[in-house]
Order: structure tokens, then sequence, then C-alpha cells
């Protein structure tokens, strides 16, 4: 089996490199490290593999280019450091990611994947993912919610929302007033149909809106603290998920 990684980071190609070559999932007689989209492009141009991990950013563009001046045949695992909305896109497809910074049993389980999908892998569908990231679809972005107050129903704009939050069973929406309305989602389905430039699913109870948060406490590289403009539930602490934490500061840094 031959293997292509395109990543511009040598740290990170030596890495992926150094774990694939001592796993025993796959069996692996090649590895080739591409540093460039240009080298990429010239690669698939003239070589096939069997699987490839590509970053999505590389020095001199975009691992969609790629796509669009040459062919790839195979199965992609990606490797990013991006947002949580390209993650939601990607998983709608038969491929699989890899979240900066990653662990040998991630690295891991996208193989076994792999050798899953392998058989049924449709080229098409990568392109269209990449496409689907850098050009969202805005139309189907969620911007009203309508929820039962009383006799009356209301429809909340985005505007209006501090957070989502999860309780139980129920999804919760706060806003601006204080006032909170169930609404009848949850925190998993309900971040893919939101405008991924606002809101952000921090862990497994909240999704915070940007300008709700008042300020970021870094207590640790592995423990970051929102303090927002309005109460949490039961004044908890907001805590950024620890698989989160790139994710969300790439967020801020948009």
């Amino acid at each position: 089996m031959k293997i292509a990684i395109v990543e511009d980071e040598y740290l990170a190609s030596s890495y992926l490199k150094s774990i694939l070559e001592q796993q025993d999932i796959l069996q692996i007689a090649e590895i080739a490290v591409l540093k460039s989209v240009k080298e990429a492009v010239a690669f698939f141009s003239e070589n096939n593999v069997d699987l490839a991990f590509m970053d999505i950013h590389l020095g001199d563009g975009k691992s969609l280019e790629i796509f669009e001046k040459t062919t790839i045949s195979c199965p992609v695992i990606f490797v990013t450091a991006y947002d949580s909305y390209a993650i939601s896109v990607f998983k709608h497809f038969t491929i699989d990611y890899l979240l900066k910074p990653f662990e040998e049993q991630e690295l891991f389980e996208a193989l076994i994947k792999f050798k899953k999908i392998k058989e049924t892998f449709n080229s098409d569908a990568t392109l269209q993912s990449l496409v689907a990231i850098e050009n969202p679809d805005t139309s189907k972005i969620q911007r009203h919610f309508l929820v039962n107050h009383g006799y009356k129903l209301i429809s909340i704009n985005e505007a209006e929302i501090t957070y989502f939050a999860a309780s139980g069973k129920h999804l919760f929406i706060y806003v601006n007033s204080g006032n909170s309305f169930l609404y009848n989602s949850t925190l998993t389905d309900i971040i893919n149909n939101l405008d991924p430039f606002t809101f952000f699913k921090i862990n497994r109870k909240y999704i915070v809106n940007r300008s709700t948060i008042k300020e970021v406490l870094k207590h640790s590289n592995q423990k970051i603290e929102l303090i927002l403009t309005v109460p949490s539930i039961e004044n908890d602490s907001i805590i950024v998920s620890k698989k989160e934490i790139t994710n969300f500061k790439n967020w801020l840094d948009q």
C-alpha cells in the first residue's frame, strides 16, 4: 500500500509518518511526503496512492486547489485545525479528519474507518466537501427560531440569542433579556444550522454567541474559561472542552 502525506509543517508530517510506519493496521510499502500544492499536483498527476492525508491550509494555497488541477482517485483523511463548521461538513462525506493536535488512537480509528470505506469511496464527495467549506451556503443558515411562550408563538432572531444550553434531554435558548425558551432540538443538531462565524459549540452543554463573550481566561494550555456578558445556567463555569480548544482559538481569530 502507498500513502501520500500533504503537509507543509515538518514536525506534523514527521509525527504522522512515524506513527504510520509503526502501526500494524495497514501494510504500508511507501509513504510520500508532499509539502505544497504545487508539489502535490505534480505528484498526483503522475502517481496513484491508496490513501492520502492532507492538511487544508498549505504554504502556497489550499488543498482544494489540488483537486481542481488534477485527479485524486483515493480516499483522503484531512488533518486540520479548522473550525467546527468544517468538521460538521466532513461528517457528511465518506472521508475522515484528524483535528490537530491528534493522538495516536485517533489516527488508528481513522485507518480502521478507511479500511471499511475503501470499496465505496467517492472522490467527487471529497471535492464537494472542500467546496462547501470554502463557499458555505448561507441560505441554509437558520436565522430565526420559533418557540412557545404561554399562548404565544415567538420567533427569536439569532442576534437576540446569547447562548444555547442543554439541560438533561432539553435544549434552551437564552436571550439578551435574560429569558430562556425551550426549543425542540439538540446541541448536536442545531450547531449544523447556525452561522459558524457567530456561534461555537464549546462543550457538550453550551453553544455561545461570539458577542456574548466578555473575557477568555487561560488557566492552562488545557483549560480555557469564558466569562459571558450574561449569567450562565446556575452560574456554571463556562469551560471550553479540551478537544475544542484549538478550534475555539481559530474561531476567535477569524
